[in-house]
């Protein structure tokens, strides 16, 4: 387990540092200037070349990247262009809020995709089980951005159970939570249905019921333990879901995480803010899928790392 937890360590490096690598020459081809959003557009030539001298703009690409690394190295990930603070600042003031909103999102995906997953499973071909494919279908096919404005409109103006946007409560917590789960809900109740149908035709299932278990223990001793391992493996990936649809849905709701810092340094370029949620967001992806990896051995011995 040690040499395979350290191969993988290893591996994660490696891929994170490729990450900045295309991160840094995709941020270096964008045409629109730092210098110039920082100088406004009032500001004359020679000032916008003060500036872009002053940020080691006009350096080449590799030395700009290998600076960047050195202090990436050593803790720092620079400076925020507008915000004139430490990048790792900003991130970590806004961090906590958008990992309380993912951790609950899970829980709320994990809550709707297994029921969900488990009583279309038990309904096979039936009326229910149709029915339920098809909200999976919809949660899955439905922008988040549309269904984060329909759950405002219904929910917060025109029944005003829950507040509009914000941070502070549980009801915040409420709205942002299931537009961004609905997705993850959609692809687990069909995973798990899948799955479920699958585990309930094997022999164990059909020993089980020979020794006359009830329907309820095959399916809560059995049949779950068994069917949920493939829900564990897209936890880890979900988390890179998350991280991808965090920007859209904390924009909606106006929710102060890193999605939304990332959303305002896109707009203005800031190049610094960018490379640094970009990274936080990679490790949380690569660290997501090996935990689920290292997981998956301890509900299921079959399963070896090798």
């Amino acid at each position: 387990m040690w040499g395979y937890l350290l191969r993988r360590l290893f591996e994660s490096a490696l891929i994170l540092l490729g990450i900045t690598f295309v991160t840094f020459i995709l941020l270096y081809l964008v045409p629109a200037d730092p210098a110039r959003q920082i100088a406004g557009r009032s500001a004359t030539a020679e000032t916008v070349a003060n500036i872009r001298d002053q940020l080691g703009l006009n350096d080449p690409l590799f030395v700009q990247y290998w600076r960047y690394l050195a202090g990436l190295f050593q803790g720092d990930m620079g400076r925020s262009y507008l915000q004139r603070a430490e990048v790792a600042s900003l991130i970590m003031a806004r961090l906590p809020a958008s990992l309380m909103l993912m951790v609950t999102a899970i829980v709320t995906e994990l809550i709707i995709g297994l029921t969900i997953g488990v009583v279309a499973a038990l309904r096979r071909n039936k009326p229910a089980d149709h029915s339920l494919m098809i909200f999976s279908f919809v949660a899955i096919s439905a922008p988040q951005f549309v269904i984060g404005i329909l759950l405002l409109y219904v929910f917060a103006v025109q029944l005003g159970w829950f507040p509009i946007g914000g941070y502070g409560t549980w009801a915040h917590f409420v709205l942002p939570s299931v537009t961004l789960g609905l997705l993850g809900a959609g692809w687990y109740s069909r995973m798990m249905r899948s799955s479920m149908i699958e585990v309930l035709n094997q022999d164990l299932v059909r020993t089980a019921r020979a020794k006359g278990l009830s329907k309820l223990r095959i399916v809560t001793r059995h049949v779950m333990p068994n069917a949920i391992l493939p829900i564990i493996a897209m936890i880890g990936i979900d988390i890179g879901l998350f991280m991808s649809g965090i920007v859209v849905v904390e924009s909606v709701f106006g929710w102060p995480g890193i999605g939304q810092l990332a959303w305002q340094a896109i707009q203005r370029v800031d190049i610094p803010v960018i490379m640094g949620v970009t990274m936080v967001s990679a490790t949380a992806i690569v660290l997501g899928n090996l935990l689920a990896d290292l997981v998956a051995p301890l509900i299921d011995p079959r399963i070896k790392t090798k």
